[in-house]
């Protein structure tokens, strides 16, 4: 099930925080290099790099291991687990950033760009949440 948990942001270090802002940081800076020196469209491609990511598939197999290592376990594979299933999650929004992308692309040029880019953003979440929830059939199938 889908949902946030507040108390989690408790458990994240101050320093855990300044690695995802940087990381995030060099990868938006890494991008505008590569569209000033290639051009726009190349640095599309780079912008469309899940930033944040790299941090945080890290920091959830360090807390999942943490968590494990409290009660005297190895959290080595379930760390490793749940970063997979947020790379799932990740590759399943990166299905709708491409329907996204490929809305705006077709349509921007002939209509107004507020209205392309709402558009766009519909495609998106359609896209992402039915992809979503095909994969959370299939799983509920297995079990």
């Amino acid at each position: 099930m889908v949902g946030a948990n507040l108390s989690a942001l408790k458990q994240t270090k101050p320093s855990q925080y300044v690695m995802r802002f940087l990381l995030g940081g060099l990868c938006t800076v890494m991008a505008g290099l590569v569209a000033k020196r290639f051009g726009p469209m190349i640095g599309g491609l780079f912008l469309a790099f899940p930033a944040i990511f790299p941090a945080s598939a890290s920091l959830i197999e360090t807390h999942e291991k943490e968590n494990k290592s409290k009660i005297g376990a190895d959290g080595t594979v379930r760390g490793r687990l749940a970063a997979s299933i947020d790379a799932t999650g990740a590759a399943l929004g990166s299905i709708g950033l491409a329907g996204f992308a490929a809305t705006i692309w077709k349509v921007l040029p002939s209509r107004d760009a507020t209205l392309t880019i709402s558009l766009g953003v519909v495609v998106w979440i359609v896209i992402a949440f039915c992809l979503w929830n095909i994969r959370r059939r299939r799983i509920l199938r297995n079990f």
